[in-house]
């Protein structure tokens, strides 16, 4: 049933009529439909990490390995009793702060059964899969039965909420983004604040999905809590009669607030000030903005489009944070004009206006140019917390607004069909001919996988333990970093157990003058940058006295028990050259790599 949320957002679905399936147990059979049709979507744009278990994500290898070992450490949190903010399995000897990276505790650890009966890859699949069909599903029932009160514009917004171009981008092993449940739920105990007597329940409520986002997306309860603010200082402004509900919902929202800083307020100290804490993101990546001319593009993932028509216009292919299409972006313009009257609809496009202004960074982006004219962003970039934030991201903050504002212009046609029986088949026809030409293009195409190479022997046997006893940790060539993280799946597949020097994550730049910006692995040391520059150019530099001296210090700092070599790596030639060389150790092959026992040498 509607709410008086309902109401106040979609001007009163109630009046003209029920909703549809008016017989009853139909509506159930609808909304039965309708969660099948969220859950197909989402197993046909994974269809091919499904039907291949070998295969992984083309196009963001890095970060599917990245977010495996992150599905282990949460099993290793209820397994071992781990500490859930830090690990010491990665980047030995200093750790990671997983607060200060995507460490999706809110998912990894209720998903310990999957991870520890059938692995981490898999953990992963589903946690990407369902992610984003529970979105369409809690967007569904959000709109039905507090925005809108109907079901067909409901299905209509949420799909598109869910399974949008921005979302599908993400869906190249972002699960943590496209896994935006949380957000409707945010929305319905936010406008619930405002309920009479109940300020006390309705505030711990939503405090407990701030927690609950908090550890699954930050960067998402950011862009929500702004998006939300606005709209409902809108309502406050537009709609005066709602100002009586102003002390229950300040209330409830200090409640919320309060409630969930307690909660929070550990985890972020040690996010914010804990050991691994960085300082914003770098200047090279606090320059990701989205392309102007991107909304209104097609994305390499939707059905009209494809790479060679967004590689100028979007960073990677994990990054197509708008690609509305031009017919949409007409669409949505026309839509705000329409309903212009609808308070809601101007608070979302005030919302929409100033993420837009956001997305476009310090300096404004055309077709794949700068245009020298400088954006509001390069105003904000610095501030706290801001200078953690991707500008391109504002964009992809965009996709609910237009997915709330669809289900609103569906469900204004369907009254307006209503109010006029005599027109009514002239009116679906046009909106279904308006809809079609906006939407079709931007269906989605299943997600490129490309065949992972299977971990070796070495690994799943267990033959690395010898070489990790007494705090020791396992070596790779190259060392793990934002290229190549395959050595954190390994890690992955023995539960944590196989800990890793260096690896890929958020780190702070702890160099002279850095200023503690976030680096996507540990800062450089020598023997590091060496291995980094021979998988680069395929060749071993010269090398020195003092590089030999650089490596044993390097490799006793990492507490290096062994270094390994996948020898299928198409640099392994060089790599292997460059590591005998620079210790004048001998390796033997065994369980698929090449190993050097380096422990004689660090002693």
């Amino acid at each position: 049933m509607t709410t008086p949320e309902s109401d106040a957002a979609a001007g009163g679905a109630a009046e003209d009529g029920p909703d549809e399936g008016g017989r009853p147990g139909q509506g159930r059979w609808v909304d039965a439909v309708a969660v099948l049709s969220f859950v197909l979507l989402a197993f046909w744009i994974t269809a091919r990490l499904w039907l291949d278990p070998a295969n992984g994500v083309r196009d963001n290898r890095t970060d599917q390995a990245q977010f495996e070992w992150m599905m282990a450490h949460g099993a290793r949190v209820v397994t071992d009793f781990a500490y859930p903010f830090t690990s010491d399995r990665m980047n030995v000897p200093d750790g990671v702060n997983l607060m200060a990276n995507t460490s999706v505790l809110s998912i990894s650890l209720p998903m310990t059964p999957v991870t520890v009966l059938f692995g981490p890859r898999w953990s992963f699949l589903l946690f990407l899969t369902l992610g984003m069909a529970a979105t369409g599903v809690a967007w569904y029932f959000v709109l039905s039965r507090v925005l809108i009160g109907a079901r067909g514009p409901a299905w209509l917004g949420a799909g598109f909420c869910a399974f949008a171009p921005a979302m599908v981008s993400h869906a190249n092993a972002h699960p943590n983004i496209v896994s935006q449940f949380v957000v409707p739920l945010l929305v319905w105990r936010t406008l619930r604040l405002a309920e009479p007597g109940r300020w006390l329940r309705n505030g711990v409520l939503l405090g407990l999905l701030i927690v609950w986002q908090a550890f699954l997306n930050l960067e998402i309860l950011l862009m929500t809590a702004i998006g939300l603010g606005v709209v409902v200082l809108a309502l406050a402004l537009g709609r005066p009669e709602l100002r009586t509900a102003a002390r229950p919902f300040g209330a409830g929202l200090a409640v919320a607030a309060v409630f969930s800083g307690v909660l929070l307020a550990y985890p972020l100290s040690v996010q914010f000030f804990g050991p691994g804490a960085y300082q914003g993101l770098s200047t090279l990546i606090r320059g990701y903005r989205t392309d102007l001319a991107s909304y209104v593009a097609w994305s390499r993932e939707s059905l009209a489009g494809d790479a060679r028509g967004s590689v100028w216009l979007a960073k990677n292919a994990t990054e197509e944070n708008a690609f509305f299409g031009w017919p949409l972006a007409v669409l949505v313009v026309a839509l705000v004009w329409w309903l212009r009257r609808n308070v809601v609809v101007l608070g979302l496009a005030a919302v929409g206006a100033v993420f837009v202004l956001f997305s476009l960074g310090r300096e404004i982006r055309f077709d794949g140019r700068d245009t020298g004219i400088p954006g509001p962003w390069a105003a904000l970039e610095h501030l706290p917390i801001l200078h953690s934030v991707v500008p391109t991201r504002w964009s992809l903050a965009l996709t609910p607004i237009v997915g709330v504002l669809l289900a609103l212009g569906a469900e204004h046609v369907r009254r307006l069909a209503r109010r006029h029986p005599g027109a009514r088949h002239q009116i679906r026809f046009a909106t279904a001919t308006v809809l079609t030409m906006a939407l079709l293009p931007l269906l989605p195409t299943p997600l490129p996988a490309v065949r992972l190479d299977p971990t070796p022997s070495f690994v799943t046997s267990s033959a690395w333990r010898p070489y990790v006893a007494d705090g020791r940790s396992i070596v790779t060539l190259p060392l793990p970093d934002t290229t190549y993280a395959v050595p954190l799946r390994w890690s992955a597949e023995t539960r944590l157990d196989m800990p890793l020097a260096r690896g890929y994550f958020l780190y702070p730049d702890t160099r002279p003058g850095a200023g503690r910006v976030a680096l996507f692995t540990a800062p450089p040391r020598p023997t590091s940058t060496f291995f980094t520059t021979i998988r680069k150019t395929d060749a071993v530099p010269p090398i020195t006295p003092q590089d030999r001296v650089a490596a044993v210090d390097d490799l006793r700092y990492w507490r290096a028990g062994a270094v390994v070599l996948d020898p299928r790596l198409q640099q392994a030639g060089s790599l292997y050259r460059g590591m005998t060389e620079l210790t004048g150790i001998t390796p033997t092959f065994t369980g698929g790599v090449w190993l050097w026992d380096v422990r004689p040498l660090v002693d």
